[in-house]
């Protein structure tokens, strides 16, 4: 008897293309003549359930690794945008930086993590931001 955890290749190959392919899911399942009884019979099979939800937690971290590698960048150029000659970009570069601290300091309180990690910032750097805040704010009076 088959071990109900294993997948056909066909029902591989669905799956393959329905994470690496350029195809929507109807198209992946019209391409393999695949119809919606035996799809949602397949989406009851243990096997395919457990290698679905593997391909979406391996999807996720691919994304977290990706944002994660470019976070420091992007910080970077913010803190360059608050010197815009702009008021209105530099003002709101001053108004992104607090925001995604203060996102920050909430992440880190929600998992319950003692140590609070904050955005560094020179002396100068945030000398820059409060300046930008207290124009905008005097352009606005």
């Amino acid at each position: 008897m088959k071990d109900k955890k294993t997948l056909r290749k066909k029902q591989l190959t669905v799956i393959n293309e329905l994470f690496n392919g350029e195809c929507d899911p109807q198209q992946v399942l019209e391409k393999h003549k695949i119809g919606k009884g035996l799809y949602d019979k397949w989406q009851k099979n243990p096997g395919f359930i457990d290698e679905f939800n593997r391909r979406i937690a391996n999807a996720h971290r691919q994304g977290e690794l990706i944002i994660a590698k470019y976070t420091s960048l992007a910080a970077v150029k913010l803190v360059a945008l608050t010197e815009s000659e702009n008021q209105e970009t530099a003002r709101k570069a001053c108004l992104d930086i607090i925001s995604a601290q203060r996102m920050i300091v909430k992440e880190q309180d929600q998992a319950g993590e003692v140590e609070k990690h904050s955005l560094q910032l020179s002396a100068e750097t945030a000398s820059r931001l409060l300046a930008a805040l207290a124009q905008a704010q005097n352009q606005s009076s």
